[in-house]
């Protein structure tokens, strides 16, 4: 199970940073506050990763 979690993670999380990027660029967010959108985004998605992870391997 964890051979396929761990690659599709990093996928998403790379796929999520690209939209992120796209989204700065489109909005025209000023570059002081695009760390804090990214690392909000990053922290969040992060978080659904891993319960999303335990419930598939605890049911």
């Amino acid at each position: 199970m964890v051979l396929y979690f761990i690659p599709l993670a990093v996928a998403v999380l790379f796929f999520l940073n690209q939209l992120t990027h796209s989204f700065c660029a489109q909005r025209d967010i000023p570059e002081e506050q695009q760390p804090a959108v990214f690392r909000t985004i990053n922290v969040l998605i992060t978080i659904l990763l891993i319960s999303s992870y335990f419930e598939v391997l605890f049911t």
